[in-house]
C-alpha cells in the first residue's frame, strides 16, 4: 500500500540519493499540447530541503520541461528502484527554471553535484507532495555506469557552439512555447 510523507525524511533520502535515474514529467496548460516525460541521470540530483530539491539541467533535443515550468511550474519527479527492493517514490511539486544569467544561479549550482557538462539551467521544486508505491510490476536492471556521450558531445561544441544550439533548439518547446531565455542571439 502506498504512503504519503510530510516531507523528505532520512529513509527517503537515502533511496532517492541511490538511485542513478530519475524521471521528470511536466504538462502545457493547454490540453492539446503535448505532455513531456523526461529520463533524467549523471548524478545531477539533490535534496536542499525537506521540500525542496533541484536538479541540473543539461543542453538536449528539446526544453518542454523548461517551457511548462515557465507557464504554469506543474512538475512531478518519479524514482524507481531498478535494483534492490521494489518501491517508488514520487515528489508532485511546483519548479522554477534558473538560468546562468540568473541571480540565484551561482549559489544554486553550488549546492549541487559537480559535473563537468555545463548546466543550461537549474531546476528548483517546491515539494507539495511526496508519496511512495510498490513497484512491484518494475523489471530489474543492473546498473553498469554513466554515459559519456554528452560530456563529449558538449565539450567538442564547446561554448559558442552550446548556445548556437540553444538558441536553435531550446528557445522554444515543440508546442511553441518560450523555453529558454538566456538564449538571444547578441548583437
Amino acid at each position: 500500500m502506498g504512503r504519503i510523507y510530510p516531507e523528505i525524511d532520512d529513509g527517503l533520502r537515502a533511496f532517492i540519493e541511490a538511485q542513478p535515474l530519475f524521471f521528470v514529467a511536466t504538462a502545457p496548460s493547454d490540453n492539446s499540447g503535448h505532455l513531456n516525460l523526461s529520463p533524467k541521470g549523471l548524478d545531477s540530483f539533490a535534496i536542499l530541503a525537506p521540500l525542496q530539491v533541484a536538479y541540473l539541467d543539461f543542453t538536449g533535443s528539446g526544453a518542454e520541461t523548461i517551457a511548462h515550468l515557465r507557464e504554469n511550474g506543474r512538475i512531478v519527479v518519479m524514482f524507481c528502484a531498478l535494483e534492490g527492493a521494489p518501491k517508488i517514490v514520487r515528489l508532485h511539486g511546483r519548479g522554477q527554471v534558473v538560468e546562468p544569467a540568473d541571480p540565484p544561479f551561482r549559489d544554486l549550482r553550488a549546492r549541487l553535484p559537480a559535473h563537468q557538462t555545463p548546466a543550461r539551467a537549474v531546476i528548483r521544486i517546491d515539494v507539495e507532495r511526496i508519496s511512495d508505491s510498490c513497484g512491484f510490476g518494475v523489471p530489474r536492471f543492473s546498473y553498469q555506469g554513466e554515459r559519456s556521450t554528452l560530456a563529449e558531445w558538449a565539450a567538442r561544441k564547446g561554448e559558442t557552439g552550446l548556445r548556437r544550439y540553444q538558441r536553435e533548439h531550446n528557445a522554444r518547446s515543440i508546442d511553441g512555447l518560450p523555453a529558454l531565455r538566456g538564449v538571444e542571439a547578441k548583437n
